[in-house]
């Protein structure tokens, strides 16, 4: 069984590919600049390799409808035709409170999504003109929605509740829902297979560390605690979002730089992180390469940010009462070195003991913790892709 997975932004489409008999990647591809002047398409396959085809793309339809000639063209494609796409899986960021797990798109779950759009304003809309687009494609496929704040659902209240007048989640869901829950969910099960012990067993610390960022505790294989809260926004230090901050500061700015709302979002959003800190960039490696010629601010904002994410591991473990293991994971977490250990450093009270010469990888599914560590320190390159088509299958078998 083939499926493709799709990835809608607000002027961006990943895609992928894959067929579902061995899980191996038939196709893989961006379309870039959507309603703006100079898209493309870039898609590879394992056969005929990379391909780069500039159209003009007035709107998401009109990608999809390109993804589709690409993944059939007699000369660089992967099928031959559409009949050999067996069903869709969709990247969807939010689903409030409605879905704990991924489901069959209906017009029930369109709905659910709709509603959602005032908690996700940059993301469902494109998420959902994606659904709609290839529904109007490919009329006889399933579609299947696999949400970003799904896995978190399994939080107890105390960690979803915000110290806020409880009327306003009644009201307005006002809740910590958190995000990135299938590359979370993704690596916890890959570490479970790589210790070779049943999910249900392990107390896992999930760092999905990139330019957005979060952690994710996991007991049993289920989350009970992550980092990111109503938006994205909350928790660790991340390339341009402020993280954790007092909530006082948005006023007094807002104040002081005569800022309205839209501004405040703006300034805390995308002005804020490791690039405010900084001052260089809200990429890691232009700030690492910055800290190395010697420049303190750029130092001080990776220094930030491995404390931030020392902190919650330390948190996590209190809550769950121990832990098994700390997986690294995204840009960040799966390819920077330095930022690894420095994150491990002083958690050897916690059983934490890292091997520097283990650690010297990049990209690498592999364990980096001492042999003897009691807690063992994993590398696991991310696949959501995999995760959404893995769902979509078993839902639609």
């Amino acid at each position: 069984m083939n499926i493709l997975v799709i990835n809608c932004g607000s002027s961006s489409l990943k895609y992928q590919l894959l067929n579902m008999n061995d899980e191996s990647q038939l196709a893989s591809g961006l379309v870039e600049r959507i309603g703006i002047e100079g898209s493309r398409l870039k898609q590879e396959t394992p056969a005929f390799g990379k391909k780069v085809v500039e159209v003009e793309m007035k709107d998401h339809k009109a990608a999809l409808e390109n993804v589709l000639k690409a993944l059939t063209n007699e000369e660089y494609g992967a099928i031959k035709s559409l009949e050999e796409v067996n069903a869709v899986g969709h990247r969807v960021v939010h689903a409030g409170e409605k879905y704990s797990e991924s489901v069959i798109i209906n017009d029930d779950v369109i709905k659910a999504l709709e509603e959602c759009i005032e908690l996700a304003p940059l993301h469902n809309p494109p998420n959902l003109t994606g659904i709609r687009a290839i529904q109007e494609l490919l009329p006889s496929v399933d579609n299947v929605a696999v949400f970003d704040t799904a896995f978190h659902q399994t939080m107890p209240a105390t960690s979803y509740i915000y110290p806020l007048p409880y009327e306003l989640y009644e009201k307005y869901g006002v809740r910590r829902y958190g995000f990135h829950g299938t590359s979370h969910r993704y690596v916890y099960q890959r570490a479970a297979a790589m210790l070779g012990k049943d999910a249900k067993d392990l107390k896992l610390i999930s760092c999905h560390l990139g330019n957005g960022a979060s952690l994710c505790a996991i007991d049993g294989g289920k989350a009970v605690a992550t980092s990111m809260g109503f938006t994205p926004l909350e928790g660790l230090v991340m390339g341009t979002r402020c993280g954790d901050i007092d909530p006082a500061i948005v006023t007094y700015i807002m104040d002081k730089e005569n800022l309205d709302t839209a501004g405040a979002n703006n300034l805390l959003n995308k002005k804020s992180g490791v690039f405010g800190i900084s001052g260089v960039s809200s990429d890691f490696r232009d700030i690492e390469d910055a800290a190395a010629e010697g420049n303190e601010r750029a130092q001080l904002a990776l220094d930030v940010f491995d404390l931030r994410v020392k902190k919650y591991i330390a948190a996590y473990a209190s809550i769950m009462g121990g832990v098994d293991g700390i997986i690294f994971t995204a840009g960040l977490g799966e390819n920077s070195i330095d930022n690894r250990k420095s994150i491990c450093e002083n958690l050897e009270f916690m059983g934490v003991e890292l091997d520097e010469e283990a650690n010297k990888v990049r990209g690498k599914e592999t364990i980096v913790s001492k042999p003897d560590s009691r807690v063992k320190v994993m590398v696991i390159p991310t696949n959501e892709e995999l995760m959404i088509a893995r769902d979509t299958l078993e839902l639609v078998k």
